[in-house]
């Protein structure tokens, strides 16, 4: 199995394989018919208030990452996306964030590999 991340914004490609939105809200500027997604796992998505938390630059990506990993403990969510990466060869993980280093798709991406 192969997990990529990628931006939502981006094209999709071939490449991509199973295409899964892992974010809570609807990107904003895409149609939903011109996404080009196979799957949106909204409830794998960190929680409205850690998202919020984090996005108001309280905390460190360092300390998301390990509130995160906690939610994802008790999100029955993550066997659902688990079960989708090992049904699907190539699995690409699309998130909206404009930060390609911290967000919570990687966080995701090491969960599944």
């Amino acid at each position: 199995m192969s997990v990529n991340v990628k931006r939502i914004y981006e094209p999709a490609v071939e490449a991509d394989g199973y295409r899964i939105l892992v974010d809570r809200l609807w990107p904003r500027g895409i149609k939903k018919e011109d996404a080009d997604i196979d799957l949106w796992l909204k409830e794998v998505a960190p929680s409205t208030e850690l998202r919020t938390w984090f996005h108001s630059g309280k905390g460190t990506f360092a300390e998301f990452k390990k509130k995160y990993l906690t939610e994802l403990k008790e999100n029955p969510a993550l066997k659902e996306l688990k079960s989708a990466a090992k049904e699907h060869k190539k699995v690409t993980l699309l998130y909206g964030s404009k930060d390609e280093e911290h967000n919570h798709a990687l966080i995701l991406k090491d969960k599944l590999t």
